[in-house]
């Protein structure tokens, strides 16, 4: 018995992992996506919201608008990594003068200077998340 469940159990996870809309499915509300539909050269740029089993609903321009899951070609998404803020933290201290100057002037002290500097980065690029199975072959 525990033997059929271990099986079953690896094939639906195995039928899952082969789902390409079940990635979609997984993507967070707010990513950034660019979906290429039937019949149009121009991708829609939107951010995800929802996706049920037949349609993918997106905002386009503050617009919620679904797209069938038949109509579209391909989805490329823009992965959420981490900031695209650095900052970078420099620390230099001074030692003292160890030769001591004529009199009446004063010799360097130690002392510590500190800068930052912020930089910003760019977007990643879009990388192909779901793309529509062709039709099986006839036979």
């Amino acid at each position: 018995m525990t033997k059929l469940l271990f099986v079953l159990l690896a094939a639906s996870t195995a039928f899952a992992a082969d789902d390409p809309w079940g990635k979609v499915k997984d993507l967070k509300s707010g990513t950034e996506l660019r979906i290429y539909k039937k019949g149009t050269a121009q991708p829609i740029l939107a951010k995800s919201d929802e996706v049920t089993e037949d349609n993918l609903i997106v905002v386009v321009k503050n617009e919620q608008i679904a797209i069938a899951k038949d109509l579209v070609d391909r989805i490329d998404y823009r992965p959420n990594k981490d900031s695209r803020i650095t900052t970078e933290t420099k620390s230099k201290q001074t030692d003292p003068d160890p030769i001591p100057g004529p009199p009446g002037h004063v010799s360097a002290v130690p002392g510590t200077s500190t800068s930052t500097s912020v930089g910003i980065g760019s977007k990643p690029d879009f990388e192909l998340i779901y793309k529509r199975p062709g039709a099986p072959p006839k036979k």
